[in-house]
């Protein structure tokens, strides 16, 4: 099933996450730093499908050499900064919709990448990478990142900070809506380039970049696993974190399903499949209740318990493969010294 994900990170001296480093391990390359003399060497990588250096169209006749070196590209974004706290790249992360065929999913990154890049006139570094071969990982997880300079492009360097690195006075001074509008802009048009890439390809499926109170679903949002609690778990080791955040969604989730057993909606107004199988639980609890009576509490509290159990034995089923898995959660908020938020 097509899911949607845009993160939008940056990169920079003030996080400890260097412009250099990010862009070798994503396009699985040797490159050196030449402003702190490291080399990165991931030249080993298995999983990098495509990588390429995207300019604005205005340069196509133009050699443009300097840009399309990835190692001269970055240490110039590097070089072109000297603030202490200075931001060096911007990266959006999108996964690819694993319905797709190897180069249904290529031109689909590749045309959102030219909006992106013909809209803020900067340099993007895209590499797609093909799902971790790994226990646990999901089978599923195509994803691409892509690397911006924060600042545009011109035939002789790195130019002026894109609009994107405007703050709001700035902006408004232009003329130009608030910051937070850009990222709003962009998951929107991610989600319409993905759904248009799966019609074409005569795919049913869709993703919505709205919350899930604008699509009329409601549920609870399913929890998000930091990256650093995930693979503490994956090596078998046990994260408190993990555990207080899957409990407090257990514990919405079970609040949702009491204040459903006292305030049921008709059937027909119920869109969300998961909200569809809790009031066919109450139903049958209803019926029930009729033969035995019991208290509102204890049937509330009966179908929760129900539900849970129910839910535990489908996770359960597709551990075992019987049933298509849930891709694996990652947060938002993760920030580690591993630059590659994998999906």
């Amino acid at each position: 099933m097509a899911i949607y994900f845009l993160n939008l990170k940056t990169f920079g001296r003030s996080t400890g996450g260097g412009a250099v480093s990010a862009a070798a391990y994503r396009a699985g390359e040797r490159i050196r730093d030449e402003r702190t003399g490291k080399t990165y060497d991931h030249s080993d990588r298995q999983d990098v499908l495509h990588k390429e250096i995207m300019l604005p169209d205005q340069f196509a006749v133009e050699e443009m050499s300097w840009a399309k070196d990835r190692g001269n590209l970055w240490n110039n974004a590097e070089s072109a900064e000297v603030r202490r706290n200075a931001r060096t790249a911007r990266e959006y992360l999108v996964a690819l919709p694993a319905e797709l065929s190897p180069e249904a999913r290529i031109n689909l990154v590749a045309g959102f990448s030219r909006e992106l890049v013909e809209r803020y006139r900067f340099a993007l570094d895209i590499a797609i990478h093909a799902p971790r071969d790994y226990p646990g990982s999901d089978p599923r997880n195509f994803h691409a990142h892509l690397l911006a300079t924060t600042r545009e492009v011109t035939s002789a360097g790195l130019g002026a900070k894109t609009t994107l690195e405007w703050n709001d006075t700035k902006r408004r001074q232009m003329g130009l809506g608030p910051a937070v509008s850009e990222l709003l802009h962009v998951r929107e048009r991610w989600a319409a380039a993905a759904n248009t890439a799966l019609e074409q390809e005569h795919l049913n499926a869709r993703i919505d970049h709205r919350t899930l109170q604008a699509q009329g679903i409601d549920r609870e949002p399913r929890p998000h696993i930091p990256r650093a609690a995930f693979e503490m778990e994956r090596h078998g080791y046990h994260s408190v974190l993990a555990e207080r955040i899957r409990a407090e969604y257990q514990a919405r989730v079970e609040a949702r399903l009491q204040r459903a057993a006292l305030h049921e909606q008709p059937a027909d107004t119920i869109k969300d499949p998961e909200e569809m199988a809790v009031q066919s639980w109450l139903r049958y609890r209803r019926a029930q209740q009729e033969q035995q009576p019991k208290s509102q509490e204890a049937i509330a509290k009966e179908s929760a318990l129900r539900w849970l159990r129910y839910r535990q034995a489908q996770k359960e089923a597709q551990g075992q493969g019987r049933e298509e898995p849930e891709p694996a959660p990652v947060s938002r908020r993760t920030r580690t010294k591993d630059p590659d938020h994998s999906l």
